[in-house]
């Protein structure tokens, strides 16, 4: 089998992995990819697209449910499990078949098959035990991203233990869930379920839900989420499970004490722990913290021409991330003037419960933790006229600043499509504006980005309507 020579080789084709490898193409160099299972990765096929799906069928149920809050009524609603879940699978099919033709179009060479590091500069490809090709390249992307952390004694088995991709193709609805874990995976199948008519758990190991939120962000999402009938156990963990013939009791300890609780079915969302298994990075120099590759701020790992991005290399487990990851990677490679290092405080992050979440920077303890003296602003959605008229008065807009500069430290928001205007927030802060860039800044009225200006206008006492 005669080897196969590229410009640079991308292993993994999720968000980071074709998009890197599209890129690269872009800027004139033979390029392959190598995939293990499907193109688009774990966020076309099983995550960030399909689960806004779903999420989009429990907005409609839950609207359903207030039709006569906007002058309807409706008898004997009902939803359809089975075509919810498969309008959720024909989207990610759609999407993933279109990562396919996007590298056709660009010439990107895609080999089907698990790829290792074989020497320098050289990838093994198999598949099913079977070589494939032998690859070499002077630059190569490990985009491997990451998979589900299992727990012991609550392994995920497909019937009452559910990994996330469990949880997104149930067979039947359950009476009542309990979610381990309220990241963002966790939270966003909690507002699921919940808003699907099942009765919802979320044990939590931290003090607080959403722990990487700004903690009155975090506070005022778990006042919400309980509003809606979800039971939070905090500086709680799962210590043991027993499993019935169609339901599982698990022990739930906080505080030293213990309770026995039983559900239909349990989501185990844990955090996730990256593919670094089988890559030949034994005899490199590449360092693995905690499952992931460490990396510098251009995606170099310690090992000559080899790289790392996405969920791969760390937080923030993120897609857009990743793109972001393999784009700044590959120009740095080709030699392009001016390619910024990456600040991961620009990551916006966002998660799609009800109501949603959106962040970008610092929180305020993180600001006040590196020393910053700041200004804090906040608006509620009480005080928004358009977040009223959609029925949607529940929300909050905060803001962090340095006193003394004017920086945006940092944005915080819940609310109504707010995963939609955080993007407004990270311009602000790639740019670099101050306070009175974004005070000078018009906003349409009616909209429900106006209480982003009017949680600037708080933080330096202008605030005008709340």
């Amino acid at each position: 089998m005669a080897e196969q020579s590229f410009d640079l080789i991308v292993v993994g084709g999720g968000p980071g992995g074709y998009v890197a490898a599209i890129r690269a193409a872009q800027l004139g160099m033979k390029t392959a990819v190598v995939e293990r299972e499907h193109l688009g990765g774990i966020c076309l096929n099983w995550g960030c697209i399909p689960t806004k799906a779903l999420l989009r069928s429990s907005e409609i149920n839950h609207l359903l449910g207030h039709l006569g809050e906007f002058g309807f009524a409706a008898d004997n609603i009902r939803f359809d499990l089975d075509k919810i879940v498969k309008r959720s699978r024909a989207i990610a099919k759609q999407l993933a078949s279109g990562v396919g033709h996007l590298l056709k179009k660009n010439k990107v060479a895609v080999f089907d098959g698990h790829a290792k590091l074989a020497g320098p500069h050289t990838l093994s490809v198999a598949k099913n035990g079977a070589a494939v090709a032998t690859l070499k390249a002077p630059h190569i992307i490990l985009a491997t991203g990451a998979r589900a952390r299992q727990l012991p004694g609550l392994e995920s088995d497909g019937k009452l233990i559910w990994s996330y991709k469990d949880a997104m193709v149930p067979p039947t609805m359950p009476k009542s869930l309990l979610v381990i874990g309220s990241g963002a995976i966790g939270i966003e199948f909690a507002s699921f379920f919940r808003n699907m008519g099942a009765a919802v758990t979320v044990v939590e190991v931290m003090d607080r839900i959403l722990p990487v939120e700004d903690a009155e962000i975090s506070a005022f999402a778990q006042k919400a989420f309980e509003k809606q009938g979800i039971t939070f156990h905090l500086n709680a963990k799962v210590t043991a499970a027993e499993k019935a013939a169609d339901s599982i009791t698990v022990t739930v300890e906080a505080g030293g004490k213990t309770q026995k609780i039983t559900v239909d079915r349990v989501i185990s969302a844990a955090g996730i722990v990256g593919n670094t298994e089988d890559l030949g990075l034994e005899g490199t120099k590449i360092v693995v913290e905690r499952t992931h590759v460490v990396i510098d701020e251009f995606c170099r790992t310690a090992e000559p021409g080899i790289y790392a991005i996405g969920d791969l290399a760390g937080a923030p487990w993120l897609a857009h991330k990743a793109s972001h990851e393999g784009v700044v990677c590959v120009e740095k490679i080709a030699g392009l003037p001016d390619v910024h290092p990456i600040d991961w405080t620009n990551i916006p992050g966002c998660t799609y419960c009800r109501p949603q979440i959106a962040s970008v920077g610092l929180t305020e303890a993180r600001a006040k933790a590196e020393g910053h003296e700041v200004r804090v602003g906040h608006f509620p959605f009480i005080g928004n006229g358009k977040a009223i008229a959609m029925g949607e008065p529940e929300g909050m807009v905060k803001v962090v600043f340095d006193k003394k500069t004017g920086a945006l430290l940092g944005a915080h928001m819940i609310g109504a499509e707010v995963t939609e205007m955080i993007q407004g927030y990270a311009i602000a802060r790639t740019l670099e504006t101050t306070e009175v860039e974004l005070m000078h800044t018009v906003f349409p009225h009616p909209t429900v980005s106006e209480t982003m200006h009017e949680a600037v206008l708080d933080a330096y006492g202008r605030v005008v309507h709340y």
